[in-house]
């Protein structure tokens, strides 16, 4: 199956904004597309993830900014004419109709020539790997094989663009991942460009070109996924991205580089400032339960094991320090609730962000009052 109609090099929205009495669920969403990738819209519910994707879909009307394709603008065209394919979270098919016929629908409304309504719903049917089950109604399926129906809906219009609304939060963990497979395996071999909105970070690291992630309306980092696993911009990134450990510090000294040692009640620490930072300043210490190890040595945060978990092929353990924060750390070897142990952290893997006083990173208008201030 070929996807042709409307191809496009590049997909702009620019300053794109949707505000509901008075209140920015979005807000100046800058972001190209370029044909072909795979894009993750992600972030905690009620970031302005699903309303970035209802504004492109043309389900919302914009507030601010434009949408265009190629430079021609289609932020003024109703939802039909734009040429996308949406996939939605609750399936959303037809009750009464087989699987051909929901799938075959769109292309009805299309006028589509019926030998060739018949050619391209056979041949989406089987890209799913539903052709055991095409007369069936969607109640005699199971929630993995509706949305497998919902997918080829959206592909047999050969869409520019797929719009998938977290599409695989319905399923059980089994299908989950057997579901992300398959829609990667569909993006990559019929040429679709996805944008694709999940509050899932494993989901969209595994399935992304490119994350967007959104807080409040407003993008915090776009990046590859390794750039935004591994080099956060700011603690609220960090914390969405399973920097699960965030202890408020002093920054005891700086050295070369991005090298600072940071300390508190329980501990003296060398980290890694993501921002610029001065001794003295007080900051946020972002670090990833992985990323730490329990040993019984002299360096390190003293803790004492309160909480042990068992994960399969390693543990999960809470550890409260001498003053009551809760550390979490993982181990391939249990510790017993009570024992007195070490946290310790390489360096580079521990950050260190700036922080205003209401938690917020500083902007650089807001660091600029602040030294003026002092």
């Amino acid at each position: 199956m070929a996807i042709h109609a409307g191809a496009f090099d590049t997909l702009q929205l620019s300053g794109v904004g949707r505000s509901f009495g008075g209140h920015d669920a979005l807000r100046d969403l800058d972001l190209t597309i370029r044909s072909g990738e795979f894009i993750a819209l992600l972030g905690p519910s009620g970031c302005g993830k699903s309303t970035a994707l209802n504004c492109l879909a043309g389900l919302l009307p914009l507030t601010h900014g434009t949408i265009t394709i190629d430079g021609e603008r289609i932020d003024t065209l109703p939802a039909e004419q734009r040429g996308f394919g949406m996939v939605f979270q609750n399936y959303a098919l037809f009750p009464h109709l087989s699987v051909e016929k929901n799938v075959a629908f769109g292309l009805q409304m299309r006028d589509v020539p019926k030998a060739e309504i018949k050619r391209r719903v056979a041949e989406a049917i089987a890209l799913v790997k539903l052709e055991a089950h095409a007369r069936k109604l969607p109640g005699q399926l199971s929630g993995g094989q509706q949305q497998r129906v919902a997918i080829a809906r959206a592909v047999v219009l050969e869409p520019r663009l797929v719009l998938m609304d977290e599409p695989l939060s319905n399923l059980d963990a089994k299908l989950r991942l057997d579901m992300r497979t398959e829609i990667r395996r569909l993006h990559q071999s019929l040429g679709l460009t996805t944008v694709y909105v999940t509050h899932d970070q494993e989901e969209a690291l595994s399935m992304a070109d490119r994350l967007v992630v959104l807080r409040e309306g407003r993008v915090q980092q776009v990046g590859t996924p390794e750039e935004v696993h591994t080099h956060p911009v700011n603690w609220h990134v960090a914390d969405f991205m399973g920097y699960r450990n965030m202890v408020d510090v002093t920054v005891a000294q700086t050295g070369a580089g991005a090298s600072v040692v940071v300390e508190n009640a329980d501990f003296r620490l060398p980290a890694t400032a993501v921002d610029a930072v001065a001794a003295g300043d007080r900051v946020r210490l972002a670090m990833r339960p992985e990323d730490m190890r329990v040993s019984t040595g002299d360096d390190g945060i003293p803790a004492q094991v309160a909480v042990v978990e068992y994960h399969g092929r390693e543990f999960a353990v809470g550890a409260t320090t001498e003053s009551g924060t809760t550390v979490h750390v993982r181990s391939e070897h249990a510790p017993r609730p009570g024992d007195r142990v070490r946290l310790s952290i390489d360096p580079t893997r521990a950050l260190v962000f700036r922080t205003a006083l209401d938690g917020e990173r500083l902007t650089d208008v807001e660091r600029d009052l602040e030294e003026v201030r002092t």
